[in-house]
């Protein structure tokens, strides 16, 4: 019997735009805001009241960051969230919130979905640390965890839930109401991070990162999210992505 997750209801019919955060603004964080904007435009082109999306990221752009993610020369040494915030609100009309410093200080913008595009293990368990166990009602109620991260020229993005997600019967389906988030369906103690951190030159990142692996992945994830509002469900929680061999495998529910 096929497994499916049924979408929170809330999030198909919400009385406030849906909050998203946006951790981490960099190499896939700068691609996947850029999507967010363009989900949130669709979404009220069909009646939805759409996304309010807050990204946080501490970092100023460098030089190194020019070509790989979505920064000019004009952008060198102004902090990356509030950047692509500017941008995208003079682009799209929106009022979204830029957060120039990390995430996790106890003083959160109200979300329903977080989106961490982070490249290390310990941002990731910080994140997870500073949600566990907090909620809220509508706007504030935290609900999905989407999660991107990759390596040189591999990846993948999981979205899991952060709440109990009450599912209707089905007699067609197996319907499951948890997904499990990045930090519980990886083992973080065997994977090695030697590689991760700050780029002093464009060349030396893209020796680290393959150029499209950030904007591919950035697809993938926000197609699933995309699935998960306007679907009302989904039945992978996720994908695999190598651009190597050219595959992308969904990770099935």
């Amino acid at each position: 019997m096929k497994r499916v997750h049924y979408t929170e209801k809330y999030l198909l019919d919400p009385t406030h735009p849906i909050t998203v955060s946006l951790i981490g603004a960099g190499g896939t964080g700068s691609q996947v805001l850029t999507s967010l904007a363009r989900i949130n435009h669709a979404l009220l082109a069909l009646g939805h009241p759409g996304l309010y999306v807050s990204a946080y990221d501490n970092d100023d752009v460098s030089e190194a960051n020019i070509g790989r993610q979505l920064f000019s020369e004009s952008d060198i040494g102004l902090n990356k969230a509030n950047v692509l915030i500017t941008r995208v609100n003079r682009f799209f009309g929106t009022d979204w919130k830029c957060i120039p410093k990390l995430y996790g200080n106890g003083q959160e913008e109200p979300e329903n979905i977080i989106i961490s595009c982070v490249d290390s293990i310990k941002s990731r368990l910080q994140i997870s640390k500073a949600i566990d166990g907090k909620s809220g009602i509508d706007y504030q109620r935290r609900l999905y965890w989407l999660d991107f991260g990759n390596g040189t020229n591999f990846g993948q993005v999981v979205l899991g839930t952060l709440a109990e997600i009450q599912q209707p019967k089905s007699d067609k389906y197996e319907v499951i109401s948890n997904l499990k988030t990045v930090t519980e369906l990886f083992d973080f103690s065997i994977v090695n991070e030697k590689d991760s951190g700050p780029s002093c030159s464009l060349a030396e990142a893209l020796r680290k990162q393959d150029l499209f692996i950030n904007s591919t992945l950035s697809q993938l994830g926000c197609a699933l999210l995309w699935k998960l509002i306007t679907n009302g469900m989904i039945d992978c929680q996720g994908a695999y992505l190598n651009l190597d061999t050219m595959n992308a495998n969904p990770i099935k529910l």
